[in-house]
This record gives structure tokens, C-alpha cells and sequence, in this order.
């Protein structure tokens, strides 16, 4: 898996597609992610604290998965907010899959302000053995 929204060095990278810039009033931030590989499946595991979950959107388009999410601060009901750090804002991150994923299996829940992306591994086609007609 390829990370295309950060370099090796945590600094932000330029994409490689031909997307306009778009001009922003608050903060977008890349959230911190591990990446575990068991024998059948990838698992990602996002931080992503205070992310809407009615604006989470996952995507898969071709090999490219778009990760990205809207985050609002609010006070919990019945309380009002007096002092507060946390900003509105957006999370964004883009990884580009292997070939050996399975695209219809893909899974994703959001728990406790981390995204869990669950991504299964294609099983390999067993040999076969090809018979040779003679002319």
C-alpha cells in the first residue's frame, strides 16, 4: 500500500492527478494511520477524533482508496461551551491499494473517534494444468 497524501518524511506531497486547489477557512488534517497485515487481510486503523459520521466517506476508485471525513466542535447536549481548542475542519488521506485486494469485501466501522478499514486479500487461482493439442 502507497500513501499519496504524505511523504516518507510526514511532508505534505503534491497529488499526482490534475485536481483544481481548493481554497479552505479551516484546517484539513492527514490522520495518523497504522497499517496491520495479517495472511488474509489488511487493517487500517485511522485516528480520526470528532469525525461526523454522516460526512465519513470511503472510496475505492480503481487502485486509489479517498479517505475523508468533516469534523465539528460542539459542546455535549445539555452544556455550553466556554473554552475550546478543537476547530472545525476536514480529515483527508489517499492510500493506492495492492492488486491483491478483494474490492467487494471491504469493510469500515468508525468506534471511538478511529476508522477501521478491514481490506481481505483476493485468494490466489490454483495451478492448473493446460493440455497441449498436437497437429
Amino acid at each position: 500500500m502507497t500513501d499519496v497524501t504524505q511523504g516518507g518524511d510526514g511532508e505534505q506531497q503534491e497529488s499526482s492527478r490534475n485536481q483544481p486547489e481548493t481554497i479552505r477557512n479551516e484546517p484539513v488534517v492527514t490522520p495518523l494511520t497504522d497499517i496491520i497485515e495479517t495472511n488474509n487481510e489488511f487493517v487500517m486503523l485511522l485516528d480520526m477524533p470528532g469525525a461526523d459520521p454522516d460526512t465519513l466517506d470511503v472510496t475505492l476508485d480503481e487502485r486509489v482508496l479517498n479517505i475523508s471525513a468533516r469534523s465539528e466542535s460542539s459542546a455535549p447536549q445539555g452544556y455550553s461551551l466556554i473554552y475550546g481548542e478543537y476547530r472545525n475542519g476536514s480529515y483527508e488521506r489517499q492510500f493506492i491499494v495492492s492488486d491483491v485486494i478483494n474490492s467487494d469485501g471491504i469493510d469500515a466501522e468508525l468506534k471511538d473517534g478511529v476508522l477501521r478499514i478491514v481490506l481481505p486479500k483476493t485468494t490466489p487461482s490454483p495451478a492448473k494444468k493446460i493440455s497441449v493439442k498436437l497437429h
